[in-house]
């Protein structure tokens, strides 16, 4: 299924309509707000954290996702309303993308959004061969949602003798007792 950029793609469960929108211009800052929102709400219960930390992940890392070339970021909406929201990294010439970002905000979570969020996006990217994403290592939900309800594998464990080559942190704001990388593989070939 091939959709413009402004068209929004939409599923529904239990009654509800799940939808991807693209994200406005004007919609950058609320939506950085919302992915630390979301991010924090799981490094706060399993890092103990010092008031003077910034906000996980940094504002300057958002922006790089979504300045990168092939970034593209999308609002998930659960009946019109902004729930959670994906931030994309789309390689047209190797058609191996990544998922930089992706949460849906902690009150609506186990009701199968992502999920039907994550399967609007492979529909709109029907030319991938490859996703890639991280997650950091106490992400249990995270890593639950990627293998078992998205068909990702874990493919590689970074920890500080195993460091992530593209992670420009590394050694300093990643998350230094490890970060799993996943994949899924979209064509049985690929």
């Amino acid at each position: 299924m091939n959709q413009t950029e402004d068209e929004t793609l939409r599923h529904d469960i239990e009654g509800c309509g799940v939808a991807l929108a693209p994200l406005g211009p004007n919609d950058r800052l609320s939506f950085m707000r919302d992915v630390q929102e979301a991010f924090m709400t799981g490094v706060r219960e399993q890092l103990p954290m010092t008031p003077d930390e910034g906000p996980i992940p940094a504002d300057a890392d958002i922006a790089a996702s979504l300045e990168r070339p092939g970034g593209v970021a999308f609002h998930i909406l659960l009946d019109g309303q902004r729930v959670g929201g994906a931030v994309l990294e789309i390689d047209t010439a190797t058609h191996r993308n990544a998922l930089a970002f992706f949460f849906v905000k902690p009150g609506v979570h186990g009701r199968g959004i992502g999920q039907l969020a994550w399967k609007l996006i492979e529909e709109r990217f029907p030319e991938t061969l490859s996703w890639e994403t991280h997650t950091p290592y106490f992400e249990k939900r995270n890593i639950h949602f990627y293998v078992n309800k998205c068909g990702f594998k874990i493919v590689e464990f970074f920890h500080e003798r195993h460091p992530d080559p593209h992670d420009a942190h590394a050694g300093g704001e990643s998350f230094e007792d490890g970060m799993f990388r996943f994949e899924k593989s979209m064509r049985a070939t690929a």
